[in-house]
C-alpha cells in the first residue's frame, strides 16, 4: 500500500525541524570551539609571559652568583632568591605576551623565586550565535617558579679561592675555578624554571 499524500506532507515539517536543530548544534559547537581556541591562546600567552619573567630573574640571580663565586658565604642567599639590587623582570613578560597576541594586565613577584602574570587576549572571541561574544576577551593567569638546582656544604670560617665548597647541580659536581668563568655552571645549570602546578 502506498503512503498517502497527507503522510508525506507531515514528514516534511519534521525533516525541516531536525535539519534546523542540527544546524543550531553545529553553530553552537563552533561558538564553543571559538571560545576554547581564544582561551587556549590567552593561556599560552600567560604561560610564556610568566616563564619569560622567571627566566630573566634566573639569569640575574646566576649573574649575581657568578660575581660572588669566590664568596661562598653569599651563595645561600642567592640560591634562596635573596640577592639585592635585581631589576624587575616584568618587561620580559610584556614582550612575550605581545608576541602571543595578548597584553599583560598584572605582573608581580610571587615570593622571592616566582612570577605571577595575568593577560588578556588582543582579539575578542568573535561573533557567534551566543549574544555578546563579539566583545568578550579571554583572560588567563600563570605562575612560573625558579627552583635552585644546586646544593653545597656551607663554608666554615675563612675559605680560600682554591678551597671553594663542592657544588652539585642536578647530580653533577662542578670544580669551581673563579679564574675560569667559562667552566662555571650556566644559569640553566644553577636554576630550573617551570610553571607552577
Amino acid at each position: 500500500m502506498c503512503p498517502s499524500r497527507s503522510d508525506t506532507g507531515q514528514a516534511f515539517p519534521i525533516y525541516i525541524t531536525v535539519v534546523a536543530g542540527l544546524l543550531f548544534l553545529a553553530f553552537a559547537y563552533l561558538a564553543v570551539g571559538q571560545a576554547a581556541t581564544n582561551r587556549n591562546g590567552a593561556q599560552t600567552a600567560a604561560d610564556a609571559a610568566a616563564l619569560a619573567a622567571a627566566q630573566e630573574s634566573r639569569d640575574q640571580l646566576a649573574g649575581e652568583w657568578l660575581e660572588n663565586v669566590g664568596d661562598p658565604a653569599s651563595w645561600e642567599a642567592i640560591f634562596d632568591g635573596g640577592a639585592t639590587g635585581l631589576d624587575d623582570s616584568c618587561w620580559r613578560a610584556n614582550q612575550l605576551a605581545a608576541q602571543n597576541n595578548a597584553q599583560v594586565d598584572a605582573c608581580e613577584q610571587d615570593g622571592p623565586l616566582g612570577y605571577r602574570v595575568e593577560v588578556t587576549a588582543d582579539e575578542p572571541v568573535g561573533e557567534s550565535i551566543v549574544p555578546g561574544t563579539e566583545n568578550r576577551y579571554a583572560h588567563a593567569t600563570a605562575t612560573a617558579v625558579i627552583d635552585p638546582s644546586c646544593t653545597f656544604d656551607p663554608p666554615e670560617g675563612t675559605v680560600e679561592d682554591d678551597a671553594l665548597p663542592r657544588l652539585m647541580c642536578n647530580d653533577q659536581y662542578w670544580h669551581l675555578d673563579p679564574d675560569d668563568p667559562l667552566e662555571l655552571p650556566k644559569p640553566e645549570d644553577l636554576f630550573d624554571v617551570h610553571l607552577a602546578d
